[in-house]
């Protein structure tokens, strides 16, 4: 197979335009269904037909733009939303890849055979569901889901919100897997190992899985200057005492890699001199190990059981969404690694990824690989996230050289 010729500053170009939709300072604020959200997608189905490629929006938000004269194809892809007020490559980087290589490909004449699509999916951020996108086109969300589904930050309707886009009335469309040899995704790294390490690459190993819990406190409210603390009904402080409970326990049963976070806490009635009669947090526990996030929760689990048999408060655990560890394809990996070990020779490693991605979801169809590129400072999910564009510029290289090594061995496995 002829090498497929990827043009650093098409790519470039195409990458800074889409960053222009929602732009914010130095990043972007683009929730998904937003009106900036939706320009990026339709700017990136147009991209798409001027590549070559037949392509449309399906009625989750998903774009896959179709190399129709290829036998044998691969997937490339990300997301093209974005937290908010957050960094403007964390998921537009894996799109841009994805078209840049699946048009070098029709350039290249589509070689015997052999093709890449570009895939765009939605909510990969998760401001109404986890993976809302991805798991749509692997028939994993079905219609109640969407019915009960709400943006966290808005409380808007998912379905107000597909209405609003112009989505409502669009077909869902499911990936037919046996049409593709698997799935590949590029990304920044999102931490600093890359960077600390003086690594230009990271050939991904598995993805973690992340499980994500609200716990609920129920008091009393009463006046803060008048009721002795002997007989208070505090959610606050109840929350703040389960907190503490929760770091000194995790870290009793942790792996090398477990991280856990606190993102979230809210009081109510959230005044100073009132006694808060009701407070919740979120809590998110991430590993590789499915294992791990078992202990993690069975922990979490007593020690709710524990608070609520002391009182005073009363405490309600709520699972929010519970996404399990996956393995990416050693095919695939070998493929990425030949690929890196020819253009930035001993400059790369294998890593875990401590973050999800849609990989994970793809995996769960197909064979997938994901690769890393270092991420300035380690910052990301922050206007401040950034990555040097010769690594952008290498990083999409290695991919190219991945897919032609895989569509060329016809994707099979070891």
């Amino acid at each position: 197979m002829p090498a497929i010729i990827i043009k650093p500053d098409r790519l470039l170009a195409d990458l800074h335009r889409l960053r222009t939709f929602g732009a914010y300072k130095t990043g972007v604020h683009r929730p998904t269904y937003s009106p900036e959200d939706m320009a990026a997608r339709r700017w990136l189905v147009a991209r798409m037909q001027e590549a070559g490629l037949s392509s449309r929006m399906d009625g989750i938000g998903n774009i896959v733009g179709e190399n129709t004269a290829a036998r044998r194809r691969l997937l490339v892809g990300s997301h093209s939303d974005s937290q908010n007020h957050a960094g403007w490559l964390d998921g537009a980087m894996g799109v841009i890849y994805g078209l840049e290589i699946a048009r070098a490909f029709v350039e290249s004449g589509t070689p015997g055979g052999a093709g890449v699509d570009a895939a765009v999916f939605a909510d990969e951020e998760a401001h109404f569901a986890s993976f809302l996108g991805s798991r749509s086109a692997i028939g994993a969300l079905d219609e109640d889901e969407i019915d009960i589904a709400r943006n966290l930050t808005t409380g808007e309707t998912l379905r107000e919100a597909l209405a609003d886009a112009g989505l409502a009335d669009l077909d869902r469309r499911a990936i037919d897997p046996s049409q593709y040899l698997g799935y590949l995704e590029a990304h920044i790294e999102q931490g600093d190992d890359l960077e600390a390490r003086g690594l230009k690459l990271g050939v991904v190993t598995c993805i973690v899985g992340i499980h994500q819990y609200r716990v609920r406190f129920s008091g009393a409210s009463n006046h803060a200057g008048t009721t002795r603390m002997a007989i208070r009904r505090d959610a606050g402080a109840a929350l703040v005492s389960f907190a503490h409970a929760i770091n000194e326990r995790f870290r009793q049963l942790a792996a090398e890699r477990t991280v856990w976070t606190v993102g979230n806490i809210r009081l109510d009635p959230g005044q100073v001199s009132i006694i808060p009669n009701h407070a919740e947090m979120l809590l998110q526990v991430r590993d590789a190990d499915p294992a791990v996030l078992a202990r993690m929760r069975a922990a979490l689990e007593h020690l709710v059981a524990l608070t609520r048999q002391a009182g005073p408060c009363g405490v309600e655990l709520e699972i929010l969404a519970q996404s399990e560890p996956h393995e990416m394809s050693c095919h695939f990996q070998d493929a990425l690694g030949n690929a890196a070990s020819r253009m930035a020779p001993g400059r790369w490693q294998r890593m875990p990824s401590g973050a999800g991605h849609d990989a994970q979801i793809l995996a769960r169809i197909m064979p997938a690989g994901m690769l890393f590129v270092p991420s300035i400072g380690g910052v990301s999910h922050h206007v401040d996230e950034d990555t040097r564009e010769d690594d952008i510029v290498l990083g999409c290289e290695v991919l190219a050289a991945a897919c032609s090594q895989i569509l060329e061995t016809k994707g099979e496995q070891t």
